[in-house]
């Protein structure tokens, strides 16, 4: 057991006095969002399986594609059932579930095949873990949420450092198919081992000694309805908004800097790994934030750097390499913020005890932006003929943002918040 209860009555976990053994929960959950951020890897795989069974590029886009949406549309599932099943068999059910989704992947011989092994299969797995770290990390500090929340999921935005070159080492030495097989297992295994430390604490647990909490803290009374509370929509709005923004300058970040700016399509591969280390280090700082500002004070601030970005690249012309970089890791640190803020203000907003429940509906906002983004990317580049073109809606949409946050992004005030 990883968790236990002293005659004396102090609860100590994983060998350690709790509040010193809690720290230890945050790199093991960022093992497991690491494991789980692999699929972003997608585009490695991606190439060699169009060669080998003859998909184009809308075909070999459609795994990744679906498993997004499963692995939105699955946390809503998942945060229902969590009570009953706990924290520890829910992960390892799922880690057992998207192992075996690559596994199935490796065997494939259409897209179809991909679809429901990789999309389906796999992103069902994602939806089914992916949450667990984070309810299980924010009940160990309830003192500083949004910072320890924000330090696990650096696991998954950190994840393309780690798993992409790996993959691709792996591919160079056995090729895709055995790569698909090793990963399976090897995310299989990692994470069914570490779903035995994911314990909630004890009902009332707190830390000691019981830090001051921050001056916007949740207050005592939770609304009783989520789909009642003014709160609620203006969350899920601002939350649409900003991951629209971000995967949208996201899913075209490579052909953006190829056919816009001109660079060598290598650069622009290796940009990734710049652009994917702000993604990660915007997570804890604006879980920070969300610990210690007002929700619509930070929200806004993220929607002013978007805002930035947008008319930077609005402007930017062929070799204007610096204005790429610096407005792409604009829109990743931005992303990476929506991800680390959404979590820290559903704790702050509605009642802890309801997390895993109320987080997977919060979330549902995350694919349903993937989705449209996708589709206004590519349609605005296809009727314009240009990549400049793209960013004035995604300009539009953050103002709206803000005027979102700034009016529906507060503590509703009366029954249920209305």
């Amino acid at each position: 057991m990883n968790l236990t209860i002293q005659p004396e009555g102090q609860v100590m976990l994983l060998g350690r006095p709790a509040s010193q053994g809690r720290w230890l929960l945050i790199p093991l959950g960022m093992v497991i969002l690491l494991c789980l951020g692999s699929v972003y890897s997608w585009s490695l795989f991606r190439t060699p399986l169009e060669q080998e069974l003859g998909m184009g590029a809308t075909e070999s886009l459609m795994p990744f594609t679906v498993v997004l949406v499963f692995y939105a549309a699955l946390m809503p599932v998942t945060g229902f059932y969590l009570p009953r099943l706990g924290t520890r068999l829910t992960t390892a059910i799922g880690g057992i579930i998207v192992g075996l989704g690559y596994v199935l992947s490796s065997f494939a011989n259409q897209v179809g095949g991909l679809v429901v092994s990789y999309g389906i299969i796999g992103g069902t797995g994602i939806g089914i873990v992916y949450g667990v770290p984070i309810l299980v990390v924010s009940r160990w500090f309830p003192d500083k949420k949004g910072l320890a929340v924000g330090l696990t999921i650096v696991g998954f935005g950190l994840s393309p450092l780690i798993t992409a070159p790996l993959a691709n080492h792996l591919i160079e030495t056995y090729t895709v198919r055995p790569t698909l097989r090793l990963l399976g297992i090897a995310m299989m295994v990692i994470i069914v081992a570490l779903s035995f430390t994911m314990k909630l604490p004890p009902k009332a647990w707190q830390p000691q000694p019981v830090l001051a909490q921050p001056a916007f803290a949740s207050a005592p009374h939770h609304p009783t309805s989520l789909f009642r509370n003014r709160s609620f929509y203006g969350l899920w709005i601002c939350y649409v908004i900003g991951t629209l923004v971000g995967l949208s300058a996201i899913g075209i970040s490579s052909s953006v800097g190829e056919e816009l700016i001109g660079i060598h399509p290598a650069v622009a591969a290796s940009s990734m790994s710049l652009f994917a280390v702000f993604n990660g280090i915007s997570r804890p700082l604006f879980g920070w934030l969300s610990d210690r500002f007002k929700p619509h004070y930070v929200a806004i601030f993220s929607y002013t750097i978007s805002f930035v970005a947008c008319l930077l690249m609005i402007q930017a012309r062929s070799g204007q390499i610096g204005t790429y970089l610096l407005s792409f890791c604009l829109f990743w640190f931005c992303l990476g913020g929506w991800l680390a803020m959404a979590p820290t203000i559903t704790l702050r907003f509605f009642a802890p005890d309801r997390y895993a429940q109320n987080y997977g509906i919060v979330f549902t906002a995350y694919g349903v932006g993937a989705l449209i983004g996708t589709l206004v990317t590519g349609r605005t580049r296809d009727l314009f003929g240009s990549y400049n073109h793209v960013f004035v809606p995604l300009a539009l949409l953050t103002i709206l943002g803000m005027v979102a946050a700034g009016t529906l992004l507060r503590r509703g005030t009366g029954k249920d918040g209305w």
